[in-house]
């Protein structure tokens, strides 16, 4: 079966696009310019080890490609390409190429998953290579990294295409000798040991037992930390659980972990109050020792930190990309406080206890108490990680968000950067374009702040605590959908992750999108966003428009065919709801093939007069659905339903296949953001530099980020260290 290349490549005319912040990065004073920029330092430093997550030969293309622009301007690099006789196509797509690897952090998309080969010939990329400064000056070195690479750079063959576990594609939270049983029996042994997996790896190797003549698997986890010595508290000697050998080590990711303790302990110095103090001497006894319940502390502290005007957060965050749901990806983010959109998001969360009981579930099936959370429209400084988020809602950690506490964040100079320059919005009717056009960003903002403060932050995990004491009345609390008791919950040490696993992500996001949608119907909701009257409506129109949308014409780019796996959670989300609005009928949403000339287009359409009736109720059963599964752990009824509305074929009604063909051939290319840096001056001024948006301009930041070639020397280090778990069967 031939490839469509076209899936696995950065256009040369990939959009490139500025991330503003100037306005609200002068406003600082200059203490809180100085607490931001160690901070950045940290996140971006702590962002190197996404490379690393992502696959194999990531840090390689990394330390190639930053040795290749660490040593001549990009002018000088292409007048060198030109005299070896390179096209200026070629030379563009060579640095799309690097663009795409710097802003993913690796050779895998952030949205999607799947891999990122250049769109140039094999044989010009290494002449481009050979005709740099950096290889002139260190021929060797330079051939040495491109040897190792050549082949992983450009193959699409089989599991390759994206990332995954076994033959589902290709991962490093776990060796390359690990299939999803072995994925499951550790997590099983996390599990029986009460611990979580966020700053874990897994590495298996078998040994073999003279005595008995049989083989053992061995399980290394691995957690991320400075320091590399055993520490009984937080590492553990080989036990034997269940047929294999575990043993918990530390020491992941160890010299890169080294900027990011040191610049925290600087950002320290410039903290606003003690709380931030506190917050940050946790976070850095997390990245120096691997304590996860360090992070948990600090976790804890950064929810007290209400309404600061330098927002941040740092870690092992979201599990998206572990095919386990379990493992967090490196993230870091520094922000500055919109303080005009921070009081919409404010009155928002004041009134929050009004908007709750309008959801389709009971009290039983709340939270005992509304946990009032900081809840703020941010702009973006730094981000680093595989992709930059519109909206966040943290900490993921289940006993943290269910009893304490979580902040919610709208990224506020995302969203416009997201939908700059968009005109021609593909299988909509003219009118609907200009409404999207016109109310799109308003709209996903209301979405934002419903989705991550209405949506994530409610809804109860039924829980049993002791042998015989649950957070719940097994005597009273009936399950709305049968009328019966309530006979699952989770069980003493299970958690969300560890029970919803690799569905858990996309489940999560689908049931706080539907939060969205219903409560956009309120127009209290949308007064406090100032849309009144005839802008409402269209805002209500725009929002359910938009993200049934989404469903179709983004989200089918996201499915994998060839191994019927989603890859992206929100757009499997999304097409989830859609499928639900579909089911519904009566007209309320379509999609109608159309004959052209030469090929056909869809149109999409939505009733917006039955949005109010079919839409809502279709959406409010769904939902109720979505929250009693979650609520009582019942992940076997849960995943036959969002399986099934998951599924993607041409068999039944709808010829999703054949339409995703379609969506692909209109498909437009993902923004790529160009981020300022921060410098710090003789004076100990910090000075704020931006970068025009374009290739070059991106290139350079990331060269001006890592001035120094002991960047690329740590990430060759790091791949030398667990290669041999990447290329060989242990």
């Amino acid at each position: 079966m031939s490839v469509d290349i076209s899936l696995y490549t950065l256009p040369n005319n990939q959009p490139i696009v500025a991330l503003e912040c100037d306005t609200a990065f002068k406003a600082l004073t200059q203490k809180e310019k100085l607490y931001a920029h160690y901070l950045s330092q940290a996140a971006w430093n702590g962002g190197l080890i996404v490379l690393v997550q992502t696959s194999p030969e990531s840090p390689l293309i990394f330390a190639l490609l930053h040795k290749i622009y660490l040593a001549e301007s990009v002018d000088e690099l292409r007048a060198a390409a030109t005299r070896a006789n390179i096209s200026e196509d070629e030379f563009t797509a060579f640095l799309v190429y690097s663009c795409g690897v710097f802003s993913n952090a690796g050779n895998y998309k952030a949205m999607g998953d799947t891999k990122i080969i250049p769109l140039l010939p094999k044989n010009a990329f290494e002449t481009i290579m050979k005709a740099s400064k950096a290889y002139k000056d260190n021929p060797t070195e330079i051939k040495n990294l491109w040897d190792n690479i050549s082949n992983a750079l450009y193959s699409l063959d089989g599991k390759l295409k994206s990332l995954g576990l076994g033959d589902k594609g290709i991962t490093t939270y776990f060796s390359a000798n690990c299939t999803k049983e072995d994925a499951d029996r550790v997590n099983a042994f996390m599990e029986y040991k009460g611990l979580e997996s966020y700053n874990a790896r897994c590495f298996k190797t078998t040994v073999h037992n003279p005595e008995n003549n049989s083989n053992i698997d061995v399980y290394e986890i691995r957690l991320a930390s400075l320091e590399t010595s055993d520490d009984p508290k937080i590492t553990s000697s080989e036990e034997t659980y269940k047929d294999a050998k575990f043993k918990i080590t530390r020491g992941d990711y160890s010299k890169l972990m080294v900027p990011v303790v040191e610049n925290l302990q600087k950002a320290k110095e410039y903290a606003s109050n003690q709380t931030e103090k506190d917050m940050l001497d946790k976070y850095i006894d997390h990245f120096r020792t691997g304590s996860l319940d360090d992070h948990r502390n600090g976790s804890r502290l950064w929810i007290k930190d209400k309404g600061p005007a330098i927002e941040t957060y740092i870690g092992f965050i979201e599990t998206y990309r572990d095919p386990a749901g379990q493992r967090g990806e490196f993230e870091g983010f520094v922000a500055m406080v919109n303080r005009e959109m921070s009081e919409k998001f404010a009155t928002l969360v004041n009134r929050a206890e009004e908007f709750i009981p309008l959801l389709p579930w009971n009290k039983d099936f709340e939270k005992d108490v509304f946990l009032r959370p900081d809840f703020t429209s941010l702009d973006v400084l730094t981000f680093a990680g595989s992709g930059i988020p519109s909206g966040i809602n943290i900490p993921n950690y289940d006993e943290i968000r269910q009893s304490e506490g979580f902040k919610n964040v709208s990224l506020g100079n995302v969203i416009p950067a997201h939908m700059k320059d968009i005109h021609s919005i593909a299988f909509l009717s003219e009118s609907d374009q200009a409404l999207m056009n016109s109310y799109r960003i308003p709209s996903f903002e209301v979405q934002v702040g419903l989705h991550e403060l209405l949506g994530h932050g409610t809804g109860k995990l039924f829980k049993q605590i002791d042998s015989d004491s649950y957070n719940f009345d097994r005597d009273k609390v009936k399950n709305p959908l049968t009328k019966g008791s309530i006979n699952k919950f989770f069980l003493k040490g299970e958690t969300y992750d560890s029970k919803f696993g690799t569905m858990g992500s996309s489940y999560e996001e689908c049931r706080a999108e539907a939060v969205g949608l219903y409560l956009s119907l309120n127009r209290e909701v949308l007064s406090i966003f100032a849309h009144r009257e005839q802008q409402a409506d269209n805002i209500i129109y725009v929002n359910w428009l938009s993200l049934l949308w989404s469903g179709f014409a983004k989200a089918l780019e996201m499915y994998q065919p060839a191994t019927k796996t989603w890859l992206q959670a929100h757009a499997q989300a999304r097409y989830v709801l859609l499928r639900v609005c579909l089911e519904a009928g009566e007209d309320f949403v379509k999609i109608v093939e159309i004959e052209k000339e030469k090929d056909k287009d869809l149109i999409m359409q939505v009733d917006r007069d039955k949005i109010f009736t079919v839409g809502k109720r279709a959406i409010g059963d769904f939902l109720l659905k979505l929250q009693v599964y979650k609520s009582m752990g019942d992940i076997e009824l849960a995943k036959a339903m969002y399986d099934r509305y998951s599924e993607v074929s041409d068999n039944g009604e709808y010829p999703w296949l054949r339409w995703r063909d379609i969506v692909l051939s209109r498909k437009e290319p993902r923004k790529i953001f160009v981020q300022s840096n921060t410098f710090v001056d003789d004076s100990n001024n910090v000075i704020l530099k931006n970068y025009e948006s374009s290739f070059t301009g991106l290139i350079q930041s990331w060269v001006e980020r890592f001035p120094s070639a002991d960047t690329s020397q740590t990430l060759i280090e790091l791949w030398n260290k667990d290669k041999h778990y990447f290329t060989t069967n242990n």
